[in-house]
């Protein structure tokens, strides 16, 4: 089965492909599709951003549509940047200038704890819903460390895996991270259907 994920992050896709392979689906991107749409993440939760994207996308094509959003939360920052993750440090900012904001804004704090959360929707030619989260506990890092992955990856160390997702494979990293986990909440209620 051909699924449409809603996002341009090769990255994302990548971990959507690996983990939904064996519910026989292949993952193609709307780019590849040529749907060409930016749509403005205006929801509260990780939830409803996800929503937004899929149903986006679903409007434009006959295919199942798989859409995410995820973010890092910081105890020490109120829970932020949360679902203001990809634009944190403003519009067009480089994963590079995330990292240097964050570190830059947690300076010397003790209380480092953060979490990584992703919701992914999954929406079927029909118009039926699907729901799932994952999270991964963690804190942030003095400095960034490991060169694998995107995103917050190297200034997060992962408490099971004993090192940030950047120093970890992708097999570790999808072991235990929160779009891994909520992908496999989501195979889990499609394999159901």
């Amino acid at each position: 089965m051909k699924v449409i994920a809603a996002t341009k992050n090769k990255g994302k896709i990548k971990e959507m492909q690996e983990i939904l392979s064996p519910l026989d689906i292949e993952i193609i991107s709307q780019e590849e599709m040529g749907i060409e749409l930016d749509v403005e993440e205006t929801g509260d939760t990780f939830e409803r951003n996800a929503l937004i994207k899929a149903r986006a996308v679903a409007m434009v094509c006959d295919y199942p549509v798989l859409a995410d959003d995820s973010g890092i939360c910081v105890d020490a920052l109120g829970g932020a940047p949360g679902v203001r993750s990809a634009r944190y440090a403003g519009e067009g900012a480089s994963d590079s200038d995330k990292i240097n904001k964050m570190l830059a804004e947690l300076g010397s704090a003790d209380d480092r704890s953060a979490k990584f959360v992703t919701s992914v929707a999954f929406i079927f030619p029909d118009g039926t819903e699907i729901t799932a989260r994952g999270e991964v506990k963690g804190h942030i890092t003095q400095a960034p460390s490991g060169n694998n992955g995107f995103g917050y990856d190297p200034i997060f160390f992962a408490d099971e895996l004993g090192k940030t997702f950047a120093e970890s494979s992708d097999e570790e990293k999808n072991s235990v991270s929160h779009r891994g986990r909520a992908l496999r909440n989501l195979y889990d209620k499609l394999k159901e259907d």
